[in-house]
């Protein structure tokens, strides 16, 4: 409950010292001063008239100011008996420290005690219109304050749309816990939400205790209710305890533990439902993460997670990146860094969460994967070096043991800040040993490979003016050459490579492949050009157009051999001579409107085969429009083609009212594959969301919930929380009442 914090500022204005400066006779009736404050222990006092003796009582009268440090006491009159430490003031009294400020007609109050009441308090802060009142306000010693019959609310003054109302209001400086007594939320006149007491820590830091209560609908679990319960045990460690009770299903109790120490940090997740009453079985899901720093450059990693069956996420979790996946990495990391070097070892397994149809490849398990990789650099000369060896494992493909020795050495022909020609020459060697499920008696193999390759390039600026701005235009051409023999690779096996993707950086490689098991031949040089306008007040890209191609001097040869053979004239990444040409456009053409694109353009066909183009326009906090299209085309499957439509929106509409909206439209399958629309009311101490979202895992399977949460800022929000929903969905959106302080709960 993050209202508490702000009442800590109470605190401070009851703390004053029996120190007293003031004159030894009566004082004309106009403005009088003491000396200035010498130490946080003296106090002065400033007022029409000041009548008082050393040791004895001082009366103050009119504008009476009365500071002590940086604490002022105001009032209209002030009596202070200097032996006993008696404070009275009457009359407009209002006391401020660091511009906040309690108010009420009279004050009384024992300075060396620290005992004393103020009738009617009235307080205000100066962060996020802050402010409440009480019945009375009494302290009971240094450190221990009561208000009875308490009003909080963060509504602008004249607007309590939402009020927390407290019988009494308990504040313990010592051990910094504030206890709300008889506790009930008032919104628009209605209460919403009541307990007993609840307490909660004064100087923002976590505490045990409730969290705002969640509810919820989705298609897969019905009506959904969530009562978090929150356990601090230590500074740097929590425990969460989330049941969710779903009426379709049953409920699942969710579980989270943190933990955070000088050299680890980490978390553990169990979820579990006991009885699902739709498929009758017990359900579960865990996670566990570390990563800790073990001294001496060494370092270690866990990333462990598991679920109990294949639909576990579609039925049960409420997030689009958890219902589309299929594989759960399980693996542990043990690395070791010592400067120009460094050196790991890895164990990888997946846990693959098939579909009805079983069609999901199961991947190799790495068991384990050991690498050592360094650079050092010498004058103009760098050395390099990537080795690896892995174990692949998999329980119907053969398996098997692939070392790899790549040393290399890089020369700086030119390294000037416009030009520069990098040469770069290396020995690829790999060794293969065959293991189980070799069905077919692949022999063992080895293959060694020389590779080089020279990358260079220039960058030429001018100056530009158009009208009255100022900007930069750089020319930017790149050459790369790459050199590799041809050498048969059909005989061994591809335990973790793939034919990379072109992209725009992929041209400027040195293998077209992605892993280690080929290795493209190459006699092949790519030709770029970059050029970028970059606004000369501010240093921001305004644009920058990218052409680049790849031309073969020889026709590559080796191919995966792992999918059936295609034309290379049709779905190679290579025809002819030259590869397809990439153009990249982009940039931020106006401080509002932004633009991404990539396109893939085969020449010899006249074919564009895979394309992606995105806009977006956000002129303010609120104010955002996104537009995005991306083709995949195969010429050969027409059925593979992959053509997506994306929108998605954060618009006001009238009032307060908001628009936010997520459209995916699959234009091959002419289905749509997600949908979020929703309404925000923006007022100035709260918040209302509605939202509801659908996506499609398949053309016959869908998810789909339903958001409905109201924020009382910096107090509570109730309901299903649809933020990450919308964060995910809708790039670049705003949480239109982003706190300005941090919550109660933090991470650890």
């Amino acid at each position: 409950m993050r209202f508490c914090s702000y009442l800590y500022f109470l605190l401070v204005f009851l703390i004053f010292s029996s120190h007293c400066y003031a004159a030894d006779s009566v004082l004309p009736a106009s403005s009088v001063s003491a000396s200035p404050a010498s130490s946080d222990k003296t106090t002065y006092i400033e007022a029409q008239a000041v009548d008082g003796k050393k040791d004895a009582q001082v009366e103050a009268n009119g504008n009476v100011e009365m500071q002590q440090g940086t604490q002022k006491v105001f009032a209209d009159h002030v009596l202070y008996e200097q032996k006993t430490g008696d404070l009275t003031a009457n009359g407009s009294v209002r006391m401020e420290q660091a511009g906040e400020s309690v108010s009420g007609p009279d004050l009384k109050m024992n300075t060396t005690t620290h005992i004393g009441e103020m009738t009617t308090p009235v307080f205000e802060l100066n962060q996020n219109s802050a402010r409440g009142s009480a019945a009375l306000m009494s302290t009971t010693g240094p450190s221990f304050y009561e208000f009875d019959h308490a009003i909080f609310t963060t509504c602008p003054a004249g607007d309590d749309d939402w009020l927390l109302h407290m019988s009494r209001l308990d504040l313990d400086r010592e051990s910094q816990i504030g206890t709300a007594h008889n506790a009930w939320v008032e919104f628009e006149g209605v209460p919403i939400l009541y307990t007993p007491w609840m307490d909660f820590p004064l100087d923002g830091a976590r505490h045990t205790g409730f969290l705002g209560p969640v509810y919820g609908n989705t298609t897969t679990g019905g009506y959904e209710l969530t009562v978090p319960f929150y356990w601090n045990i230590a500074p740097n460690y929590d425990y969460t305890l989330s049941p969710r009770d779903m009426s379709k299903r049953g409920t699942l109790l969710e579980n989270e533990f943190r933990f955070k120490e000088t050299n680890s940090y980490g978390e553990f997740h169990y979820d579990e439902l006991a009885a699902d009453r739709v498929t009758d079985t017990t359900r579960w899901h865990t996670s566990f993460k570390e990563s800790q720093n073990l001294g001496g450059g060494f370092g270690a990693a866990l990333n462990l997670n598991r679920v109990s069956d294949n639909n576990y996420f579609q039925d049960l979790s409420t997030a689009v990146q958890d219902v589309t996946q299929t594989q759960l990495l399980n693996e542990g990391v043990l690395s070791y860094g010592a400067g120009w070097w460094s050196a790991s070892v890895r164990a990888q397994t997946y846990q693959t969460l098939q579909d009805a149809l079983g069609d999901v490849a199961i991947p190799y398990e790495r068991m384990p994967q050991v690498n050592l990789s360094g650079q050092k650099v010498f004058n103009d000369t760098t050395l390099n070096m990537v080795n690896e060896y892995v174990d692949f494992r998999h329980p119907t493909q053969v398996e098997g043991q692939r070392v790899v020795l790549y040393p290399s050495v890089t020369y700086s022909l030119l390294n000037d800040p416009g030009f520069y020609v990098k040469p770069k020459l290396g020995i690829n060697y790999t060794q293969y040993e065959m293991g189980d499920n070799n069905l077919t008696n692949i022999p063992n193999a080895s293959r060694t490979l020389p590779i080089f390759s020279v990358d260079s390039g220039m960058t030429f600026e001018r100056d530009m003016n158009f009208g009255t701005s100022e900007y930069v235009q750089t020319l930017e051409p790149r050459l790369f050459y790459v050199k590799i023999p041809y050498q048969n690779q059909d005989n061994i096996p591809v335990f973790d490579s793939s034919l990379a993707t072109i992209s725009f950086a992929q041209l400027f490689t040195e293998n077209r492949f992605y892993g280690n098991d080929r290795i493209g031949d190459a006699d092949m040089a790519t030709v770029g050009v970059t050029s970028r306008l970059i606004d000369g007040a501010g240093g921001v890209e305004r644009l920058h157009i990218g052409v680049a191609e790849r031309f073969y001097f020889a026709t590559p040869l080796v191919t995966q051999a792992i999918a059936p053979t295609i034309p290379p004239t049709v779905a190679a990444p290579y025809v002819d001579s030259n590869s397809d040409i990439m153009i990249s456009v982009g940039g931020k053409i106006t401080n509002a409107l932004s633009m991404d694109s990539l396109f893939d353009y085969n020449p010899l066909l006249n074919f564009t085969p895979a394309g992606s183009i995105t806009l977006s326009y956000k002129p303010e906090t609120g104010k955002l429009l996104n537009l995005g299209y991306h083709f995949n085309q195969d010429l050969i499957t027409p059925a593979n083609d992959i053509r997506q439509d994306d929108f998605s929106a954060q618009w006001p509409l009238f009032g307060r009212w908001y628009a936010v909206a997520r459209l995916s439209y699959s234009v091959q399958a002419n289905m749509m594959t997600q949908r979020l629309i929703g309404l925000e009311y923006n007022k100035s101490c709260w918040m209302l969301r509605l939202v509801t979202q659908k996506f499609w895992t398949s053309p016959t399977q869908e998810s789909s919930q339903l958001f409905i949460q109201l924020e009382l800022n910096d107090l509570v929000a109730l309901g299903a929380d649809p933020l990450s929903s919308l964060r995910s969905s809708i790039p670049g959106y705003s949480k239109l009442n982003a706190p300005t302080t941090k919550p109660v709960q933090g991470s650890p």
